[in-house]
Protein backbone atom coordinates (compact mmCIF):
# COMPACT_ATOMS: atom_id res chain seq x y z
CA UNK A 1 0.00 0.00 0.00
CA UNK A 2 1.39 3.61 -0.96
CA UNK A 3 2.15 5.78 1.66
CA UNK A 4 0.05 8.80 1.10
CA UNK A 5 1.96 12.49 1.00
CA UNK A 6 -0.54 15.09 2.79
CA UNK A 7 1.66 17.85 3.45
CA UNK A 8 4.68 20.19 1.12
CA UNK A 9 6.83 19.23 3.70
CA UNK A 10 6.61 15.51 3.29
CA UNK A 11 6.66 15.87 -1.42
CA UNK A 12 9.57 18.00 -0.76
CA UNK A 13 11.21 15.15 1.84
CA UNK A 14 9.96 12.53 -0.35
CA UNK A 15 11.16 14.15 -3.59
CA UNK A 16 14.75 14.71 -1.74
CA UNK A 17 14.75 11.02 -0.83
CA UNK A 18 16.99 10.74 1.94
CA UNK A 19 17.56 7.79 1.54
CA UNK A 20 19.69 7.76 -1.09
CA UNK A 21 22.34 10.07 0.57
CA UNK A 22 23.82 7.17 2.08
CA UNK A 23 24.70 5.63 -1.66
CA UNK A 24 26.10 8.87 -3.10
CA UNK A 25 28.13 9.81 -0.06
CA UNK A 26 29.50 5.93 0.07
CA UNK A 27 32.67 6.81 -3.40
CA UNK A 28 33.51 9.47 -1.50
CA UNK A 29 34.33 7.82 1.44
CA UNK A 30 35.96 5.38 -0.31
CA UNK A 31 38.22 7.67 -2.05
CA UNK A 32 39.15 9.69 1.41
CA UNK A 33 39.42 6.41 3.42
CA UNK A 34 42.65 5.50 0.28
CA UNK A 35 43.60 9.04 0.53
CA UNK A 36 44.46 8.44 4.72
CA UNK A 37 45.73 4.96 4.33
CA UNK A 38 48.38 6.62 1.54
CA UNK A 39 48.43 9.17 4.46
CA UNK A 40 47.59 12.30 1.93
CA UNK A 41 43.92 13.24 3.15
CA UNK A 42 42.88 16.78 3.18
CA UNK A 43 39.79 17.66 5.91
CA UNK A 44 38.43 19.87 3.73
CA UNK A 45 38.66 17.85 0.63
CA UNK A 46 36.30 15.44 1.99
CA UNK A 47 33.99 18.37 3.45
CA UNK A 48 33.54 19.68 0.14
CA UNK A 49 33.63 16.53 -2.32
CA UNK A 50 30.71 15.58 -0.16
CA UNK A 51 28.65 17.97 0.06
CA UNK A 52 29.09 18.67 -3.54
CA UNK A 53 27.97 14.71 -3.99
CA UNK A 54 24.60 15.41 -1.92
CA UNK A 55 23.60 18.44 -3.89
CA UNK A 56 24.19 16.57 -6.96
CA UNK A 57 22.27 13.16 -5.42
CA UNK A 58 19.65 15.66 -4.44
CA UNK A 59 19.27 17.54 -7.51
CA UNK A 60 19.54 13.46 -9.91
CA UNK A 61 16.34 12.60 -7.24
CA UNK A 62 14.20 15.98 -8.35
CA UNK A 63 15.18 15.42 -11.80
CA UNK A 64 13.46 11.93 -12.09
CA UNK A 65 10.73 13.28 -10.18
CA UNK A 66 10.36 15.97 -12.81
CA UNK A 67 11.31 14.06 -15.59
CA UNK A 68 9.06 10.71 -14.85
CA UNK A 69 5.77 12.78 -14.77
CA UNK A 70 7.14 14.85 -18.23
CA UNK A 71 7.45 10.95 -19.99
CA UNK A 72 5.01 9.48 -18.28
CA UNK A 73 6.80 6.88 -15.74
CA UNK A 74 5.40 8.62 -12.68
CA UNK A 75 0.91 7.65 -12.98
CA UNK A 76 -1.37 6.89 -10.94
CA UNK A 77 -1.15 2.93 -11.46
CA UNK A 78 2.49 2.82 -10.94
CA UNK A 79 3.52 0.59 -8.00
CA UNK A 80 6.29 1.94 -6.51
CA UNK A 81 6.18 4.61 -4.13
CA UNK A 82 4.23 7.72 -4.96
CA UNK A 83 6.09 10.84 -6.14
CA UNK A 84 6.59 14.21 -5.23
CA UNK A 85 4.91 15.88 -8.19
CA UNK A 86 2.39 13.11 -8.62
CA UNK A 87 1.17 13.76 -5.24
CA UNK A 88 -0.02 17.31 -6.48
CA UNK A 89 1.32 19.17 -3.78
CA UNK A 90 4.57 20.47 -5.64
CA UNK A 91 3.97 21.86 -9.42
CA UNK A 92 6.41 21.15 -11.99
CA UNK A 93 7.87 24.81 -12.39
CA UNK A 94 8.25 24.68 -8.46
CA UNK A 95 10.35 21.07 -9.19
CA UNK A 96 12.17 23.28 -11.99
CA UNK A 97 13.13 26.15 -9.62
CA UNK A 98 14.49 23.64 -7.11
CA UNK A 99 16.66 21.68 -9.70
CA UNK A 100 17.75 25.09 -10.71
CA UNK A 101 19.18 25.80 -7.06
CA UNK A 102 20.53 22.56 -6.37
CA UNK A 103 22.41 22.27 -9.59
CA UNK A 104 23.84 25.79 -8.96
CA UNK A 105 24.44 24.79 -5.65
CA UNK A 106 26.75 21.95 -6.58
CA UNK A 107 28.47 24.01 -8.96
CA UNK A 108 29.53 26.40 -6.68
CA UNK A 109 30.46 23.30 -3.91
CA UNK A 110 32.72 22.01 -6.71
CA UNK A 111 34.25 24.78 -7.79
CA UNK A 112 35.19 25.77 -4.23
CA UNK A 113 36.24 21.92 -3.92
CA UNK A 114 38.93 22.51 -7.06
CA UNK A 115 40.41 25.68 -6.09
CA UNK A 116 41.22 23.94 -2.50
CA UNK A 117 42.25 20.67 -4.09
CA UNK A 118 43.73 21.69 -8.06
CA UNK A 119 46.49 24.57 -9.04
CA UNK A 120 46.78 23.51 -12.30
CA UNK A 121 44.62 24.84 -14.31
CA UNK A 122 44.73 22.50 -17.17
CA UNK A 123 43.36 19.82 -14.29
CA UNK A 124 41.22 22.27 -13.29
CA UNK A 125 39.88 22.21 -16.58
CA UNK A 126 39.84 18.17 -16.47
CA UNK A 127 37.79 17.90 -13.62
CA UNK A 128 35.39 20.87 -14.21
CA UNK A 129 34.59 18.94 -16.94
CA UNK A 130 33.86 16.12 -15.47
CA UNK A 131 31.94 18.27 -12.99
CA UNK A 132 29.50 19.65 -14.97
CA UNK A 133 29.11 16.26 -17.10
CA UNK A 134 28.30 15.06 -13.25
CA UNK A 135 25.44 18.08 -13.44
CA UNK A 136 24.06 16.71 -17.14
CA UNK A 137 23.95 13.33 -16.36
CA UNK A 138 21.63 14.31 -13.02
CA UNK A 139 19.65 16.32 -14.67
CA UNK A 140 19.45 13.98 -18.00
CA UNK A 141 18.64 10.82 -16.16
CA UNK A 142 14.77 10.97 -17.21
CA UNK A 143 14.16 14.86 -18.36
CA UNK A 144 14.78 16.60 -21.29
CA UNK A 145 13.95 15.29 -24.78
CA UNK A 146 15.78 11.84 -25.02
CA UNK A 147 16.60 11.09 -21.62
CA UNK A 148 19.20 8.26 -21.48
CA UNK A 149 17.42 6.38 -18.58
CA UNK A 150 14.59 5.73 -20.65
CA UNK A 151 17.39 4.06 -23.36
CA UNK A 152 18.77 1.42 -20.52
CA UNK A 153 22.25 3.64 -20.31
CA UNK A 154 21.49 4.53 -16.31
CA UNK A 155 23.57 1.81 -15.35
CA UNK A 156 26.88 2.51 -16.89
CA UNK A 157 26.49 6.48 -15.57
CA UNK A 158 25.91 5.14 -12.19
CA UNK A 159 28.81 2.43 -12.61
CA UNK A 160 31.18 5.64 -13.81
CA UNK A 161 30.13 8.47 -11.20
CA UNK A 162 29.12 6.48 -8.15
CA UNK A 163 32.12 4.27 -8.74
CA UNK A 164 34.95 4.86 -10.79
CA UNK A 165 35.02 8.92 -11.04
CA UNK A 166 33.58 8.79 -7.58
CA UNK A 167 36.22 6.82 -5.50
CA UNK A 168 39.17 7.37 -8.05
CA UNK A 169 38.40 11.42 -8.46
CA UNK A 170 38.46 12.05 -4.49
CA UNK A 171 41.72 10.17 -4.14
CA UNK A 172 43.24 12.01 -6.65
CA UNK A 173 41.82 15.18 -5.43
CA UNK A 174 43.63 14.57 -1.98
CA UNK A 175 46.70 13.11 -3.20
CA UNK A 176 47.14 14.10 -6.53
CA UNK A 177 48.51 11.11 -7.72
CA UNK A 178 47.54 7.95 -9.54
CA UNK A 179 47.46 4.59 -7.61
CA UNK A 180 46.46 1.85 -10.15
CA UNK A 181 45.35 -0.27 -7.02
CA UNK A 182 42.43 2.37 -6.47
CA UNK A 183 40.54 1.27 -9.72
CA UNK A 184 39.60 -2.14 -7.89
CA UNK A 185 37.58 -0.17 -5.15
CA UNK A 186 36.29 2.23 -7.62
CA UNK A 187 34.89 -0.62 -9.38
CA UNK A 188 33.47 -2.26 -6.28
CA UNK A 189 31.24 0.69 -5.62
CA UNK A 190 30.20 1.19 -9.39
CA UNK A 191 28.90 -2.53 -9.29
CA UNK A 192 26.98 -1.90 -5.79
CA UNK A 193 25.58 1.28 -7.44
CA UNK A 194 24.16 -0.09 -9.97
CA UNK A 195 22.72 -3.05 -7.59
CA UNK A 196 21.16 -0.30 -6.18
CA UNK A 197 19.71 1.17 -9.14
CA UNK A 198 18.85 -2.24 -10.76
CA UNK A 199 17.06 -3.51 -7.43
CA UNK A 200 14.78 -0.08 -7.92
CA UNK A 201 14.52 -0.86 -12.14
CA UNK A 202 13.21 -4.30 -11.28
CA UNK A 203 10.61 -2.71 -8.72
CA UNK A 204 9.36 -1.01 -11.33
CA UNK A 205 9.13 -3.12 -14.27
CA UNK A 206 5.40 -3.22 -15.02
CA UNK A 207 5.27 0.93 -14.65
CA UNK A 208 8.58 1.69 -16.96
CA UNK A 209 6.82 -0.48 -19.48
CA UNK A 210 3.88 1.07 -20.04
CA UNK A 211 6.30 4.65 -20.22
CA UNK A 212 8.08 3.39 -22.78
CA UNK A 213 11.22 3.68 -20.56
CA UNK A 214 14.01 0.34 -21.58
CA UNK A 215 15.49 -0.37 -18.41
CA UNK A 216 17.95 -3.05 -18.40
CA UNK A 217 15.22 -5.17 -16.47
CA UNK A 218 12.50 -4.00 -18.96
CA UNK A 219 14.69 -5.34 -21.67
CA UNK A 220 15.91 -8.60 -20.43
CA UNK A 221 12.60 -9.94 -17.48
CA UNK A 222 13.04 -9.82 -14.33
CA UNK A 223 14.57 -13.50 -13.81
CA UNK A 224 17.67 -12.35 -15.97
CA UNK A 225 18.14 -8.86 -14.18
CA UNK A 226 17.75 -10.79 -11.16
CA UNK A 227 21.10 -12.95 -12.10
CA UNK A 228 22.52 -9.62 -12.90
CA UNK A 229 22.10 -8.51 -9.63
CA UNK A 230 23.70 -11.42 -8.26
CA UNK A 231 26.94 -10.75 -10.70
CA UNK A 232 26.56 -6.75 -9.50
CA UNK A 233 26.85 -8.29 -5.23
CA UNK A 234 29.06 -11.03 -6.17
CA UNK A 235 31.41 -8.68 -8.62
CA UNK A 236 31.60 -5.70 -6.10
CA UNK A 237 33.14 -8.02 -3.20
CA UNK A 238 35.38 -9.97 -5.80
CA UNK A 239 37.11 -7.10 -6.63
CA UNK A 240 37.77 -6.15 -2.73
CA UNK A 241 39.75 -9.60 -2.43
CA UNK A 242 41.53 -8.06 -5.48
CA UNK A 243 42.31 -5.02 -4.17
CA UNK A 244 43.51 -6.74 -0.87
CA UNK A 245 45.80 -9.40 -2.95
CA UNK A 246 47.63 -6.66 -4.83
CA UNK A 247 48.30 -4.03 -2.05
CA UNK A 248 48.71 -7.27 0.18
CA UNK A 249 46.34 -5.04 2.85
CA UNK A 250 44.42 -8.05 3.98
CA UNK A 251 42.68 -6.60 6.68
CA UNK A 252 40.98 -4.62 4.27
CA UNK A 253 39.03 -7.18 3.34
CA UNK A 254 36.79 -6.89 6.70
CA UNK A 255 34.33 -4.72 4.73
CA UNK A 256 33.03 -8.34 3.43
CA UNK A 257 31.54 -8.68 7.23
CA UNK A 258 28.39 -7.24 5.31
CA UNK A 259 29.06 -9.76 2.80
CA UNK A 260 26.02 -11.91 4.16
CA UNK A 261 23.76 -8.96 4.31
CA UNK A 262 24.00 -8.07 0.45
CA UNK A 263 23.33 -11.83 -0.12
CA UNK A 264 20.26 -11.46 2.39
CA UNK A 265 19.08 -8.53 0.23
CA UNK A 266 19.85 -10.43 -3.26
CA UNK A 267 17.82 -13.51 -2.47
CA UNK A 268 15.18 -10.96 -1.19
CA UNK A 269 14.61 -9.45 -4.53
CA UNK A 270 14.70 -12.52 -6.12
CA UNK A 271 11.99 -13.68 -3.65
CA UNK A 272 10.17 -10.69 -4.25
CA UNK A 273 6.77 -11.07 -6.60
CA UNK A 274 5.14 -7.56 -5.86
CA UNK A 275 6.65 -3.76 -6.00
CA UNK A 276 6.11 -3.50 -2.02
CA UNK A 277 8.05 -6.53 -1.32
CA UNK A 278 11.48 -5.50 -3.61
CA UNK A 279 11.21 -1.59 -2.45
CA UNK A 280 12.89 -2.00 0.92
CA UNK A 281 15.89 -3.58 -0.13
CA UNK A 282 17.13 -0.70 -2.21
CA UNK A 283 17.72 1.57 1.33
CA UNK A 284 18.88 -1.37 2.50
CA UNK A 285 21.66 -1.71 -0.44
CA UNK A 286 22.45 1.78 -0.36
CA UNK A 287 23.26 1.35 3.88
CA UNK A 288 24.80 -1.95 3.00
CA UNK A 289 27.38 -0.49 0.55
CA UNK A 290 28.07 2.66 2.90
CA UNK A 291 28.43 0.07 5.47
CA UNK A 292 30.69 -1.70 3.42
CA UNK A 293 32.65 1.03 2.30
CA UNK A 294 33.05 1.91 6.69
CA UNK A 295 34.49 -1.60 7.79
CA UNK A 296 36.60 -1.10 4.57
CA UNK A 297 38.00 2.18 6.09
CA UNK A 298 38.79 0.40 9.41
CA UNK A 299 40.34 -2.34 7.63
CA UNK A 300 42.76 -0.62 5.42
CA UNK A 301 43.28 2.82 8.25
CA UNK A 302 43.27 1.59 11.36
CA UNK A 303 44.13 -2.18 11.23
CA UNK A 304 46.25 -2.22 8.17
CA UNK A 305 49.64 -1.06 7.59
CA UNK A 306 51.25 0.96 10.60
Amino acid sequence: MKQVIQTKKEAWLHAVRLRTLPLALASIFAGSFLAAYQNVFRWEILLFAALTTIFLQILSNLSNDYGDTIHGADHLARQGPVRAVQSGLISLPEMKRAMYIFGALSLVSGLILLFLAVQDWVLFGVFLGLGLAAIWASVSYTSGKNPYGYAGLGDISVFAFFGLLGVYGTYFLHSLAWDDSVIWIGIALGLFSAAVLNINNIRDIASDTTAGKKSIPVRIGKKSAVIYNWFLILGGNYCLIIFAFITQEWTSILALGLFPFMVKIGWSVQRGTTSQEIDPNLKKMALSTLGWVILFGIGLVFLGKS
